[in-house]
C-alpha cells in the first residue's frame, strides 16, 4: 500500500501568525503533504484555552495529531506519530 493510501490522523496546529516554530511546522507539512487545521490562538481565546487544557502549555505551537499532542516543532515526534521519514 502506498503512503498516500493510508488514512492520515487529524492534523491540528494550534499557533500564532508571529511564531517562525509554527510556521516551520505547517510549512513541513505541506512539503509532506500532511493535510492540517490552523487555528489561530492569537484570535480565538476559546481555542487557546482548548490548547492549555489538551496541553498544558500556553507557548506555541502546540500539535494534535490524532489525540496525541506534540509541544513544539519536534520533527521525530510528528514523522513518528504520522508514520513518516
Amino acid at each position: 500500500m502506498a503512503e498516500s493510501d493510508k488514512t492520515q490522523p487529524r492534523v491540528i496546529v494550534f499557533s500564532t501568525p508571529t511564531c517562525s516554530f509554527c510556521n516551520a511546522a505547517k510549512a513541513y507539512f505541506r512539503q509532506k503533504n500532511i493535510k492540517y487545521s490552523d487555528i489561530d490562538v492569537s484570535r480565538d481565546m476559546a481555542a487557546a484555552r482548548d490548547m492549555v487544557r489538551r496541553s498544558g502549555q500556553q507557548g506555541v505551537p502546540v500539535i494534535d495529531i490524532g489525540g496525541k499532542i506534540v509541544v513544539g516543532f519536534d520533527r521525530n515526534k510528528i514523522n513518528q506519530l504520522l508514520g513518516i521519514r
